[in-house]
């Protein structure tokens, strides 16, 4: 009897601490921290935004190029995925996601090089870490890759590497840190979910101070090259279309209700910016634009960015219409008006659309328009958090990029010859051709 009490007693302990470790805050911690829901959705949006850049943004590229520097487009960004993937391994986490100690406000620190702190078991949220670090590599491959946009068929393949590796170290790594990485940016509460000032807008400034260094294609204005197979061009923006859910929803960083939002709001304003510019095409030139429609969609795309995980419905119809007439405006007056040979209109699109998508923001994300709500005290407060934001991605951006280019040109060719771009860069950088004939 008194053997058959005791088993009973410790039966009773055992339920209790089994209820207590349920209900506890904080019980079983290491035990229940990482979750597989997440964690598949991350693995799916890295490999997601991967595919943007190879190969959706290469194809969307190759397309509107001559035929003579296809490949060249394709070495370009295939060569700007493994170095920046291996730039992000050496030290390029550690200074956007380290703890930078005095200077943490601009930079993060060192003591992640070569991933040095990063264990097999060690998570960031409810994720792997490793899978956060690759996730975020995937960031800063697309980066530099947009800015070729801008300079196609002109800089020379040894320039192109100096530029991306520079670019990537004083550029993206800070800004990225400045934003996400507990820099002064995010401390004073700007709202950039997803990429419009980390990616968009360095990518597209850098864009326009490197076509105004180099200079335009030969022939520039009154000879200009037609896209030499748009068909490329539509099924690779229909790739970044898919792949930027990734980009997106991903940059939740959960499987919740802050991706769902933040993949609805995504279509629908990547499909108004698309149509709008469409009927602008339209009533312009007097037809509808495919090589519109999908420009439309990509400013769209990059709008909507860093509003996806604050802003609704509502918010993302007018951003994306917003998106599509402000671009495609801008667009036509780089072109015509400043005859500035940003060939595959990268500051047009990115740099515009992140600015414009990021200033939005601070309107749209108030919970009177559906938004998530905000980080200041009102719309205007936040709207001049947003606008400090872009102003200051701007500057540093612009200022490190021509800096960087003038060095590059200390010690090797920055622009290609005029006969190396008649001859296309395909042949005159890499001795290879897309098309052979027999």
């Amino acid at each position: 009897m008194m053997r058959s009490n005791i088993l009973a007693r410790r039966g009773l302990l055992a339920v209790a601490g089994v209820l207590f470790l349920a209900v506890a805050p904080g019980a079983a911690l290491a035990e229940t921290a990482l979750d597989t829901g997440d964690t598949a959705w991350m693995l799916t949006s890295t490999v997601l935004v991967l595919f943007m850049t190879l190969p959706g943004l290469s194809l969307f590229y190759a397309g509107l190029t001559r035929a003579s520097s296809v490949l060249s487009v394709m070495m370009q960004a295939f060569a700007i995925a493994c170095l920046a993937s291996l730039l992000w391994f050496i030290y390029g986490y550690s200074l956007a996601f380290s703890d930078g100690g005095g200077l943490n406000d601009w930079i993060g620190g060192l003591g992640n090089l070569f991933l040095g702190e990063l264990g097999r078991d060690s998570l960031s949220g409810t994720i792997p870490e490793s899978v956060f670090v690759t996730f975020q590599m995937t960031f800063a491959i697309i980066t530099p890759v947009l800015v070729i946009g801008s300079f196609i068929q002109r800089m020379r393949f040894p320039a192109l590497l100096w530029f991306a590796a520079l670019w990537l170290t004083l550029v993206y790594f800070p800004v990225a840190h400045w934003v996400w990485g507990g820099g002064w940016l995010g401390e004073l509460g700007v709202l950039e979910f997803a990429g419009g000032l980390v990616v968009h807008m360095t990518a597209g400034v850098a864009g326009l101070m490197t076509a105004i260094l180099i200079g335009p294609r030969t022939g520039f204005p009154s000879r200009q090259a037609r896209p030499h197979n748009l068909t490329l061009t539509v099924i690779g923006a229909s790739i970044l279309w898919v792949g930027w859910f990734g980009f997106n929803a991903g940059s939740a960083v959960a499987a919740g209700t802050d991706a769902g939002m933040a993949m609805l709001v995504t279509q629908i304003a990547t499909a108004a910016a698309a149509l709008t510019w469409m009927v602008a095409d339209w009533i312009r030139y007097g037809t509808p634009k495919v090589l519109g429609i999908v420009t439309g969609a990509i400013a769209g795309l990059v709008a909507i960015t860093p509003a996806s995980g604050f802003v609704g419905p509502i918010g993302a119809v007018l951003i994306g219409l917003a998106a599509g007439f402000t671009c495609f405006t801008v667009t036509n007056i780089v072109k015509q008006n400043f005859k500035l040979d940003d060939s595959l209109d990268v500051f047009a699109v990115h740099g515009i659309g992140g600015a414009l998508g990021t200033i939005l923001t601070g309107v749209f994300a108030a919970e009177a328009f559906g938004g998530a709500g905000l980080h200041a005290d009102s719309i205007g407060g936040q709207l001049g958090i947003q606008v400090i934001g872009v102003i200051a991605v701007f500057a540093w951006t612009a200022i490190v990029t021509v800096v960087i280019l003038k060095l590059i040109g200390l010690w090797t060719k920055v622009r290609a010859s005029d006969e190396e771009e008649r001859m296309g860069l395909d042949l005159s950088q890499h001795e290879e051709s897309g098309y052979h004939v027999e």
